[in-house]
């Protein structure tokens, strides 16, 4: 890449593609304390290490809602099908059904300056309201702790079984992804149609457009074309004006460094086409 293109980059660009990432590292972390937990036998200073990993676990779970939750917003923003948006709150149902209560554990685990005084949200609030006493429900939502026996994972009222952490994890990772490659197919869609257009309004023809396997849209020059190489040159930078009066790039997937698109395209390479 560029160095430009290397300093005008933002996460902020591509939301969506954050989540996917979010989620796998999640997803890995969970799979990572699943394993450490159920080797055993090491301590950290006084604690059993199984213990440690497990509070680890329950962060992991919950980020992998927040990643959930990122993809849910880019979806929203992007105005992309409500279908995709609901398939997607059907997998983070089926994880939380898989796994009840794993905000709730990791709220009591990270703000466990508010729920050991009885004073957290959500549950612990909603039974002060109905009459209960902060020291009472404080009890109530405690004892965190890891099962090796039972293989589960408890805190108050909550238990959450080990043995699907894993595949719950995958599942909600690959839901998120597939909700991102949806949006990769609309961007690619409009990006083909984008170039189509302003091939067309700018009389061009000798181009093929075509979508690659992975969403990349593509473009190259006829290679049928008998044009001598002055006017295989000529028509390389009218194709690249016209994309950029489009507020298309053409970039190089080989050679990214080189800057001159034109000459590569008249050189028989077939390039990709990225929205400015």
């Amino acid at each position: 890449m560029s160095d430009i293109e290397v300093d005008d980059w933002s996460p902020a660009d591509h939301p969506y593609a954050i989540a996917v990432s979010e989620a796998q590292w999640w997803k890995n972390t969970a799979v990572l304390a699943v394993s450490r937990m159920r080797s055993g036998g090491e301590t950290v200073g006084w604690f059993d290490a199984r213990q440690i990993d497990a509070r680890q676990l329950c962060v992991a779970l919950r980020q992998l809602l927040m990643a959930e939750k990122l993809q849910q917003i880019s979806l929203d923003e992007l105005n992309i099908d409500p279908l995709v948006s609901q398939e997607l709150a059907r997998a983070r149902e089926q994880f939380e059904e898989s796994l009840p209560g794993i905000k709730d554990i990791r709220d009591g685990l990270t703000h466990f300056e508010d729920w050991s005084r009885g004073k957290g949200r959500g549950p612990q609030k909603a039974r002060i309201k109905a009459g209960e006493s902060e020291r009472d429900v404080a009890r109530a939502f405690w004892s965190f702790g890891y099962d090796a026996a039972a293989d589960t994972v408890s805190m108050g009222p909550y238990q959450i079984s080990v043995d699907v952490v894993e595949q719950a994890a995958s599942q909600l990772a690959h839901a998120i992804y597939l909700a991102a490659h949806h949006i990769d197919m609309v961007n690619a869609t409009q990006v083909r149609d984008t170039a189509v257009q302003a091939l067309a309004g700018a009389k061009i023809t000798r181009v093929r457009i075509i979508a690659g396997d992975t969403c990349a849209v593509l473009l190259s020059l006829d290679p049928a074309d008998d044009l001598d190489e002055p006017k295989r040159l000529e028509l390389a930078a009218r194709v690249v004006a016209a994309t950029e009066n489009a507020a298309l790039r053409l970039f190089s997937t080989t050679h990214p460094q080189h800057t001159d698109v034109a000459q590569r395209l008249a050189d028989g390479e077939t390039l990709q086409l990225r929205q400015i």
